[in-house]
């Protein structure tokens, strides 16, 4: 008990302890003085702002008008090119000019559930890259897989939400859908 007590006393830092830190107490000239009486019938929204000596000589007020300095720029408009872009989103596409889009005979399928996520097309078992053709009740789509998911064993894919949509053929309040994953 002894050799305990000492070791507080004697090594401070070493068990948590602190000298303390004397408390400066704030100047008055900090503060401003307010007067409120008691049995008075103003209200406290009516004090009066403070006076000239605490505003400083370069406030920003609602009419206030700030000018930057320099030259003013010169504003040039140029044409944008315009480029052919493939359409994007889900949409119905007819089988022939599906199948003109992927390289030949799919390697094989998957078939599970399907939900929706909002970064693309994921699916577990597939590298990203990989070309998959995902059938459901509404329809088909062709996508690449871009991210690896979905983490429930029982779903085979996530899909980028309007896609989802597009081939599920159900209600906006749906979740899931059973597909089926054509792997290229």
């Amino acid at each position: 008990m002894l050799t305990a007590a000492l070791a507080l006393v004697a090594l401070p830092g070493l068990v948590g302890s602190r000298t303390p830190i004397p408390i400066e107490p704030f100047p008055a000239g900090a503060f401003q003085h307010l007067s409120v009486l008691a049995n008075t019938s103003r209200s406290m929204a009516s004090i009066e702002p403070l006076d000239d000596a605490h505003v400083s000589g370069g406030t920003v007020g609602a009419q206030t008008r700030i000018v930057e300095r320099g030259a003013p720029s010169v504003v040039t408009v140029k044409s944008r090119p315009r480029f052919e872009l493939p359409p994007t989103g889900a949409s119905s596409v007819s089988k022939g000019a599906l199948s003109a889009s992927l390289p030949g005979k799919a390697k094989y399928t998957l078939s599970g559930g399907a939900t929706f996520y909002d970064n693309g097309t994921t699916a577990m078992r597939l590298p990203r890259g990989t070309v998959v053709k995902i059938c459901g009740k509404g329809g088909c789509i062709v996508r690449v897989v871009n991210d690896y998911g979905p983490q429930k064993k029982s779903r085979v894919v996530d899909l980028y939400r309007p896609d989802f949509f597009a081939i599920c053929g159900c209600p906006s309040y749906a979740g899931t859908t059973q597909v089926t994953v054509y792997v290229y």
